[in-house]
């Protein structure tokens, strides 16, 4: 199970996933999934967590991040780290886009 090893980020159509959020896969294989996920003023991605460790860059906006009850407001170019089973979410304080990735993948993002 796999995509292209190149990804055409106009390709790639966007999941509305309600609430004011978007997400697009941009690529995966068997151990790593790459995700944009693309939010208006004020959407909340809910706290939840899931076994898999995922790693975030800010594209774009900011927002508030919150970490095992620890947040911190990130910028453009800012990043955070998500352990396996953290409790995790976040708000964007303006339209802001967050560049994902997971291991292994997300499964449930393909279903």
């Amino acid at each position: 199970m796999s995509t292209d090893v190149f990804v055409k980020d106009d390709a790639v159509a966007w999941q509305d996933l309600g609430a004011g959020v978007r997400r697009k896969i941009l690529g995966y294989n068997d151990s790593m999934m790459m995700v944009r996920v693309e939010f208006e003023t004020g959407a909340i991605g809910p706290q939840h967590r899931h076994p898999h460790v995922q790693c975030a860059v800010v594209e774009k906006g900011s927002f508030d991040v919150t970490i095992e009850g620890r947040t911190q407001r990130l910028g453009v170019g800012d990043g955070y780290m998500v352990p396996s089973n953290a409790l995790h979410g976040v708000v964007a304080l303006e339209p802001g886009v967050l560049l994902d990735i997971f291991t292994p993948i997300r499964e449930d993002f393909l279903s």
